[in-house]
C-alpha cells in the first residue's frame, strides 16, 4: 500500500535520538517503527502492551527512619492479622514479574 500521509509528532530530542540508536541498531527506520506500532493498535484494537505506572522499587531499610521502620512493621502485622497473606513462593514470584529479575 502507498504512503499517502505524513504524520507529525512533537517529540523530546533526546527521546526521538535515543529512539533512533536503538531502531537504528535493529535496521529499523523510525517512520517504520511508528507504523508498526499502528499496525499493531489496529490489530490489536488498542495499544499493543500495558499503560501502567511503573512499579516502585522496594525501599531498603538503611533508607528509613526508625518511625517509618516502625510503620511498615505495624502494616505488615495488621495484614497478618487479618489474614492477608501470600505463600513465599507467590510473593517471590511478583516480585520477580514486577522488578524484571
Amino acid at each position: 500500500m502507498a504512503k499517502t500521509t505524513n504524520l507529525y509528532v512533537r517529540l523530546e530530542p533526546e527521546l526521538k535520538e535515543q529512539a533512533e540508536s536503538i531502531l537504528g541498531q535493529l535496521g529499523i527506520p523510525l517512520s517504520n517503527a511508528v507504523n508498526i506500532f499502528l499496525k499493531q493498535v489496529v490489530m490489536q484494537k488498542g495499544i499493543p502492551f500495558d499503560v501502567k505506572i511503573p512499579a516502585t522499587k522496594p525501599v531498603g531499610i538503611s533508607n528509613l527512619t526508625e518511625s517509618e521502620v516502625n510503620a511498615e512493621l505495624e502494616k505488615g502485622y495488621t495484614d497478618f492479622m487479618q489474614g492477608d497473606t501470600k505463600s513465599a513462593t507467590k510473593a517471590f514470584t511478583e516480585i520477580r514479574r514486577d522488578y524484571g529479575i
